[in-house]
């Protein structure tokens, strides 16, 4: 059983073909959608094993609790400035390129790809909906992008 399955399966696959923001080819083959029970376990180990969505996190969980601080994301991502806020830059700075970076909408649906190409496209990713999560394979660092249009710095 593979770990991953067509973008096309969830129905998605539009957010990575929009002309704006503009995704690659390179990047698009990068960008690896989970099948559902490998998205699962990435959620329950990142994430939370029990709550299978953001919205249904409790006040006490983690990516409430250890907050470093909150940054606007949403007038650069309606900006023509392609870069993630600096701040988030800064917080993520010990990654490399070729970090492998889980991005989280809910446990059925996890996408995998790199720090580099996240980087590129994360413009793309916003359309996936609201309070996601972004975490790095072995990181402490985490960021969720809050519908508010703040990025939530997290530690794991």
């Amino acid at each position: 059983m593979s770990q991953y399955r067509a973008l096309s399966a969830c129905g998605k696959e539009w957010v990575f073909l929009r002309e704006e923001p503009f995704v690659s080819e390179s990047d698009r083959a990068a960008i690896q959608l989970m099948s559902e029970q490998a998205g699962a376990n990435i959620w329950r180990d990142y994430i939370s094993g029990e709550h299978l969505y953001p919205e249904l996190f409790a006040s006490d969980m983690w990516v409430n609790t250890q907050v470093q601080t909150e940054v606007p994301w949403e007038a650069r991502w309606e900006s023509d400035n392609e870069s993630l806020p600096e701040e988030v830059l800064e917080y993520c700075s010990q990654w490399g390129q070729d970090t492998r970076i889980y991005f989280c909408c809910h446990s059925d649906l996890v996408f995998e790809t790199t720090w580099g190409v996240f980087e590129r496209t994360w413009k793309a990713f916003l359309f996936l909906g609201a309070d996601l999560i972004l975490v790095g394979r072995k990181k402490k660092q985490a960021l969720q992008f809050k519908e508010t249009g703040f990025v939530s710095l997290l530690t794991r």
